[in-house]
């Protein structure tokens, strides 16, 4: 542990700071509705978080949407963080832990483990799991200067669990995972939950399942990001780059789609865009992330669109978004999601932006397919089931199906 940086104390002032600072974000995690269990809350007013990340000022640590990067690889690829408390909260909430449980958490980091620890208290037990030995040590640190000994840290690859500790109440994966090992599922109770950052079709959502038997099915999920899961499960998405200039990058994340002519793609681009309109209209806090659930479960060539704001900026594209557009793909042509103000107050109209030889209509496709949505499911949510790979096509539910090497994952609408 001769390269984990120091984490002693600062003086009783500074103290009182990060307590105020531990209350302010506690306060802040209820406003935007991440924290609703009062227990949940008094977890995180409870937890030293900045002691796992000492290089950083406490208060940006505090920060409700800070997520700190604690590694990256060789190529600058960020591998290793702290999650945001928003986000970390919001898993907690999801996970609903009760005192005495036993929890695995998959991908270490220290603060999260403590409050897992906080939630199941003495008599429970949180065995935290990462692949990487510079990440458990610093996780060992922050566990021995904060003094949780209902802790226990391990190194290994995820892809097989911990049995030793199994069986568990509940597992919180905190990394991006595009398949359910089989550990997982049989190292949970029946009826136990598992909360974990699920990759569908280049869309992330943190999903919490109920094991029944051996299918999980959803309970609730949330639009979210975290790093991708390393070592025998990993499976990161392919890019097509559309646009390369410096900064200002542009290009489709694939996840099982098929493989694009980018050079075609590459030229529409740079042709005159066209638009179509759906006179679908959200307002401005609405989340997008159910129709894009939607999209992406209606239509088949649907990769994310992603784009660096200067893309947007220097008229590259018309919009950008930190997690990706859905962005329909035809042969020479695609279109992108967009959204465009009203005349009415704090309220945008969704449609697409196309580009290539049939941008238009392919921009037309995905407005009409916008309109569905508003029609047939704007108020339902999706039901998402993760049945083991080779289950027969009439077991499973109507809806997309995404196939992974462990596992059949649905994606199903009323």
């Amino acid at each position: 542990m001769d390269n984990v940086p120091d984490m002693t104390t600062n003086t009783d002032q500074d103290a009182a700071t990060e307590r105020q600072l531990r209350d302010a974000m506690a306060q802040k995690l209820i406003e935007v509705g991440a924290a609703r269990d009062p227990r949940v809350v008094a977890a995180f007013r409870a937890v030293p978080r900045h002691l796992a990340t000492p290089d950083v000022a406490p208060a940006k640590t505090y920060e409700v949407e800070t997520a700190t990067i604690t590694k990256t690889d060789e190529n600058g690829v960020d591998i290793s963080s702290v999650s945001a408390p928003r986000v970390q909260a919001m898993q907690i909430e999801q996970a609903d832990i009760k005192p005495g449980m036993t929890v695995l958490e998959i991908g270490s980091g220290g603060p999260n483990a403590a409050y897992l620890a906080e939630m199941v208290g003495d008599e429970g037990r949180v065995i935290t799991e990462d692949i990487d030995a510079d990440v458990t040590a610093r996780a060992e640190q922050f566990v021995e200067a904060t003094g949780y000994r209902n802790i226990t840290v391990v190194t290994g690859d995820a892809e097989s669990g911990v049995p030793e500790h199994a069986p568990y109440d509940r597992i919180v994966v905190t990394v991006q995972a595009a398949d359910i090992p089989p550990a997982w599922i049989e190292q949970l109770k029946d009826g136990g939950r598992l909360v974990v950052p699920l990759r569908m079709r280049s869309m992330t959502r943190t999903v919490a399942f109920v094991r029944d038997g051996d299918r999980l099915v959803s309970d609730g999920f949330e639009q979210c990001g975290f790093v991708p899961m390393r070592g025998a499960g990993e499976n990161r998405m392919s890019l097509a780059v559309l646009h390369d200039e410096e900064g200002a990058e542009v290009a489709l994340r694939l996840d099982g789609h098929p493989e694009p002519d980018t050079e075609a793609l590459r030229t529409a681009l740079r042709s005159a865009r066209t638009e179509a309109w759906s006179g679908v209209t959200i307002g401005g806090e609405e989340s997008m992330e159910h129709l894009d659930l939607w999209l992406t479960t209606a239509l088949d060539n649907l990769p994310l669109m992603a784009a660096k704001p200067a893309a947007r900026q220097r008229g590259v594209v018309a919009a950008a978004s930190p997690i990706g557009l859905p962005a329909l793909v035809d042969g020479d042509s695609f279109a992108y999601r967009r959204s465009r103000p009203t005349d009415e107050e704090d309220r945008y109209e969704l449609g697409a932006i196309g580009h290539g030889p049939n941008g238009q209509k392919v921009a037309e496709r995905l407005a009409e397919e916008i309109q569905t949505w508003d029609r047939e499911h704007r108020n339902d949510r999706a039901q998402i089931e993760v049945y083991p790979a080779g289950t027969p096509d009439d077991r499973l539910p109507a809806g997309r199906v995404v196939d992974r090497p462990h596992t059949r994952v649905t994606i199903s609408w009323p």
